[in-house]
């Protein structure tokens, strides 16, 4: 339903990567149920063509543990997702940067 409504907006949105769409869950009908995940905490990330994760983990407000606790939680996450499938390392490094800045080598 909605998808009509915002489709004209994807010649604008969609080179931006910032086009909603219902699997990811940026389309619903029930809004009040996406605020309340959203606000309990949910985290979208998403992949480039050269296979980097792109995700919020905090903000500079954030005390330094807690980004600590929310990165650690994140890569976590990330591996348990790893394919049975897929051999060798998964994850081969991990920067850290703020919006519009350099990334900053986490770990080799």
């Amino acid at each position: 339903d909605m998808m009509g409504l915002v489709g004209p907006l994807g010649r604008v949105l969609g080179p931006r990567g910032l086009m909603p769409s219902p699997r990811a869950g940026t389309v619903t009908p029930d809004v009040a149920k996406v605020v309340k995940e959203y606000k309990a905490g949910k985290v979208e990330f998403r992949n480039d063509k050269g296979g980097n994760i792109h995700a919020m983990v905090g903000k500079l407000s954030f005390d330094p543990q807690k980004l600590t606790e929310n990165i650690e939680a994140f890569i976590h996450y990330i591996a348990a997702m790893k394919p049975a499938a897929v051999k060798g390392t998964y994850i081969r490094s991990i920067s850290i940067s703020a919006t519009m800045s350099p990334g900053v080598r986490v770990a080799a």
